[in-house]
């Protein structure tokens, strides 16, 4: 199955209700960073395919329609140079409102000295993850200015070199009808989903993955 979308939108720009959404627009799987978690081999994978080398994105794929979220989406020119007829979907909030959302939630478990940081081979998701921020985003991610910074030029790059009669720009909250629109499908008779709030993510992360050198 090649992949329908391929989300080029930061993680807390409402990744997970769009993972939700185009699974039931789809009827078929999304990927997002949570399938990393049942799938203890594709942290490697996705470090591999930001180092620059080949992956076989076919098998990593196999059974998914879409892909949204980190950490795909540090992939994106590369997996929409893969799959020329999917719609690349880039999901984006006011920079400032994101930082906000992601120092609340994905950089926490990054809050910790440098010293403490896992050794380089030491953590495959934490491997992952710093050469997610720091290679393909920006390696001061921490840095509130740095970071709004770094999410305002992922934007304009989307802009400016996704091809136009591929690229949705759906801001975040923008419900059902722009996604169904581009893909050429009902509006669904439900409201959109939306989940993965702040609250929510803390207490899975508590419940997940609880210790801060393991969370990517």
């Amino acid at each position: 199955m090649a992949l329908q979308v391929v989300g080029s939108g930061l993680g807390r720009t409402g990744t997970k209700s769009l993972k939700e959404a185009l699974e039931l627009l789809l009827g078929a799987p999304c990927y997002h960073m949570m399938e990393c978690f049942g799938r203890p081999e594709d942290p490697s994978r996705w470090h591999e395919a930001m180092r620059g080398e080949p992956v076989d994105w076919d098998d990593l794929f196999d059974g998914f329609a879409a892909t949204v979220d980190w950490p795909s989406a540090a992939c994106w020119k590369e997996l929409a140079a893969a799959y020329p007829d999917a719609l690349i979907l880039h999901s984006e909030r006011p920079a400032d409102e994101w930082f906000r959302s992601a120092d609340a939630t994905i950089l926490e478990g990054f809050k910790v000295p440098r010293e403490e940081w896992p050794a380089p081979g030491e953590n495959a998701w934490w491997d992952m993850a710093i050469a997610m921020f720091e290679d393909r985003f920006t390696p001061d991610f921490l840095d509130r200015d740095a970071a709004v910074a770094a999410v305002e030029a992922w934007n304009a790059d989307v802009r400016a070199t996704a091809p136009a009669d591929r690229l949705l720009i759906w801001p975040t909250g923008a419900g059902w009808e722009p996604i169904c629109e581009a893909l050429g499908v009902p509006v669904p008779d439900e409201p959109f989903p939306h989940t993965n709030t702040t609250a929510e993510f803390r207490q899975r992360s508590r419940t997940i993955n609880p210790g801060p050198a393991s969370r990517p």
